[in-house]
């Protein structure tokens, strides 16, 4: 379990969720990444899914930016994190257009104001047209801007996405088999419908990195953007500013945590076209980072021997918190955060797709079988092994 997260208020692993759903229906792939249901229009030939999720506290950093500045620009990118965190996982299902969204707003409306949203609202519409360039259709249908001053300091960012699709279209994650290849798709670098350098921190364990690398400075001057039930040795305890600049890299500390969650949808739309018979799952690397495909499958060995190079951002935060290697692996998705589970064959299509998009890609592992009744990961890098 990750110590950086628990003793923030966060579960690396959710397994207590897990255990307040378990009772719940799995769907009809009960072994897909998202709970797929029956087609609201009753044709067999189809299903749905709908999906929630958001920016999470990634939104303090664009407030604590704001408010630094004075510029609202800062909170666009939150929106496509809330956009993104829910069309990738869609993704995974086989679903890669026409999307139906529905964005929840939980503002303090003393510190988020009417420009505020409206930046928001307009960071949805960029990300919308960007994806509309690819052939992605995604509408939205409306939202809800809730004032709970109570119970949200600042802002909170969320989207509900609906899409319906033919069932011969579902990528099953139970499908996945010894043998199998796992291509990763890198999570930095700069793709063809990015404006700029990706730092590739996404919008998964935020609470830990901004707690780790940003300095008292902010937990003193703005109160409001952390949670009084965290201890205050782990409250904002890092050495860095937003605007210093993030060693080994050209961004900053604040640019690269804001670095909006990159979509794969491009790309997973032409390698389905391409190669969907040999693809046999897609595990979207978010919560639960690089363990996160322990969750999928059956008797299955997870062999991650040959990942990209941890980037900068993941660095800092291991050098400033003084992390294991093997926690920070548990919380984020250290250089890929998409990973395709494929015959042999067709990895070498996926790439080339991968690079037409500027992403690299590459195989970073495979498939073996395990002896045991549940799932495990192998993690080989830098000389030493990780087992979870």
């Amino acid at each position: 379990m990750s110590e950086a997260y628990l003793s923030r208020g966060v579960s690396p692993t959710k397994d207590d969720v897990k255990k307040a759903v378990r009772n719940q229906g799995k769907g009809l792939f009960p072994g897909a990444f998202c709970k797929i249901i029956e087609d609201i229009a009753g044709d067999e030939r189809y299903c749905m899914a709908m999906h929630a999720d958001g920016a999470g506290t990634k939104s303090i950093v664009a407030y604590l930016y704001f408010k630094e500045t004075g510029n609202y620009d800062y909170y666009k990118g939150i929106a496509q994190d809330s956009l993104v965190m829910n069309t990738d996982d869609l993704a995974c299902i086989g679903a890669v257009n026409g999307f139906l969204v529905s964005n929840t707003i939980g503002r303090n409306a003393h510190r988020i104001d009417a420009m505020a949203l409206s930046k928001i609202i307009e960071g949805y519409d960029e990300t919308i047209n960007t994806l509309a360039k690819y052939g992605i259709k995604v509408e939205m249908t409306g939202g809800e801007t809730a004032d709970v001053g109570d119970i949200v300091e600042t802002v909170i960012v969320d989207s509900t996405v609906t899409v319906r699709f033919e069932r011969s279209s579902v990528i099953d994650c139970s499908n996945i088999r010894p043998g199998n290849v796992i291509v990763g798709l890198a999570s930095f670098g700069k793709a063809v419908y990015e404006d700029k350098y990706n730092s590739g921190i996404g919008s998964n364990g935020l609470t830990a990195a901004r707690h780790l690398l940003l300095s008292g400075y902010y937990a003193e001057k703005y109160p409001e953007c952390y949670s009084h039930t965290i201890e205050k040795s782990r409250v904002y305890c890092g050495p860095y500013r937003l605007e210093d600049k993030l060693p080994e890299s050209s961004l900053t500390v604040g640019e690269a945590l804001l670095s909006p969650t990159r979509t794969y949808l491009p790309v997973i739309a032409r390698v389905l076209n391409k190669y969907r018979e040999g693809i046999m799952g897609i595990i979207h690397c978010t919560g639960g980072g690089q363990v996160k495909c322990k969750n999928f499958g059956s008797n299955l060995h997870y062999i991650k021997d040959n990942l990209f190079e941890i980037p900068a951002i993941f660095r800092a935060i291991e050098r400033a918190g003084n992390i294991k290697r093997e926690e920070m692996y548990q919380v984020f998705n250290m250089g890929h955060r998409m990973e395709i589970y494929c015959d042999r064959e067709v990895a070498d299509g996926i790439i080339k797709a991968a690079g037409e998009f500027a992403i690299d890609a590459k195989i970073i592992g495979r498939v073996e079988s395990c002896p045991e009744e549940t799932n495990r990961v192998t993690i080989v890098a830098d000389g030493k092994t990780y087992v979870y």
